[in-house]
């Protein structure tokens, strides 16, 4: 077989199976709130979230799979070395997710992603070939590594803020409320749930789909950065069965470690997370779901019972989201040095 057709195919392989760790990884993102607040059984979740999961990336569009794409430069390695220098970013951001699934902690796999290829290129082209993008800031442009860590610094503020005012607007709407109010909250969650899945499925998808068009363009076999449908429709299904093989041990830490979540909770947290990443979804910003929805999380919670906020839980997910690039690109550098040294 030709080496660059074997290491094409290897790299879409690689791709998809990032794509079903990030599922699995985040699965208990998407479905912590509703098992926790007692909306639906774990099987009625699954199936919900499966089916939008699937439509999110065939309908969400391609602007975060161009923003990923575009972030770093291999176009002049040669194809051989531009797509080794892929998977062995690919493959530090895939060790990284399993270590923190593992252990139950909710990290970000954007991050990873973002860190393991960021670590890889310099080692193998050096840091001129990452599309940095500082520089551009001072002109108002948003580009490269720029972008995507601001979407990432950014989308946590926004849902701890829209968590916040989301939570105070429906305790005002529901003050009068009885209990029997708890059943319609709910029943309401099969909406903001479906919801919440598209939008994870439109944004999260679609930066497995950016460096898998990535890979084809860079060995040869596509003449222009375009995602094509077929690459569109296997994301979908990678991420798809992801979620549905699950990462159960997180749910424990979205569901009850930061806040107790009860049905109204559980609905704003879903209506707040699903808003920011749909929006950024639309600006091709990739954002970390699981930054979102435990920060809208904390939001309801400090609007509510500042101080039955679990803040130690939540300064411990931070310290991980903030070694997060720093550890994937490590591994991604080193996975790059081991196969040079091997091969």
């Amino acid at each position: 077989m030709d080496p660059i057709l074997a290491m094409t195919v290897a790299a879409v392989v690689i791709v998809l199976l990032f794509d079903y760790t990030n599922g699995f990884h985040d699965a208990a993102n998407i479905v912590a709130t509703v098992i926790a607040s007692r909306a639906m059984t774990p099987a009625q979740a699954v199936m919900v979230v499966g089916v939008f999961e699937f439509l999110g990336p065939l309908l969400g569009g391609t602007a975060v799979a161009n923003t990923i794409g575009s972030f770093i430069h291999l176009d002049d390695l040669g194809s051989h070395l531009a797509v080794v220098t892929l998977l062995c970013g690919l493959l530090g951001a895939i060790v990284w997710n399993f270590v923190t699934w593992w252990k139950g902690i909710p990290s970000s796999s954007s991050h990873a992603l973002v860190g393991g290829l960021v670590g890889a290129v310099a080692v193998s082209a050096g840091a001129d070939h990452v599309a940095w993008g500082f520089a551009e800031l001072g002109q108002g442009r948003l580009t490269g590594v720029a972008k995507v860590l601001l979407a990432l610094v950014l989308s946590p503020v926004f849902g701890f803020g829209v968590g916040f005012l989301v939570h105070r607007i429906m305790q005002a709407v529901l003050r009068a409320a009885k209990p029997a109010a708890n059943h319609q909250l709910r029943h309401a969650q099969f909406l903001t749930s479906a919801g919440l899945a598209f939008s994870h499925g439109a944004n999260d998808a679609q930066k497995s789909m950016g460096i898998l068009t990535l890979a084809l363009y860079l060995g040869g076999y596509i003449p222009a950065f375009q995602v094509p449908f077929w690459v569109m429709l296997a994301c979908s299904l990678a991420l798809t069965a992801g979620i549905l093989s699950g990462g159960w041990r997180i749910v424990r830490t979205l569901g009850f470690a930061i806040y107790r979540v009860r049905p109204i909770h559980a609905l704003d947290s879903q209506v707040t997370s699903a808003t920011v990443i749909f929006a950024a979804s639309m600006l091709g910003a990739p954002v970390s779901t699981t930054h979102v929805v435990a920060t809208s999380i904390m939001g309801i919670g400090a609007s509510e019972h500042p101080r039955a906020v679990r803040w130690g839980k939540a300064k411990e997910i931070t310290t991980t989201w903030v070694v997060t690039i720093p550890c994937s690109a490590l591994m991604g550098a080193i996975l790059f040095a081991v196969q040079r040294a091997v091969f």
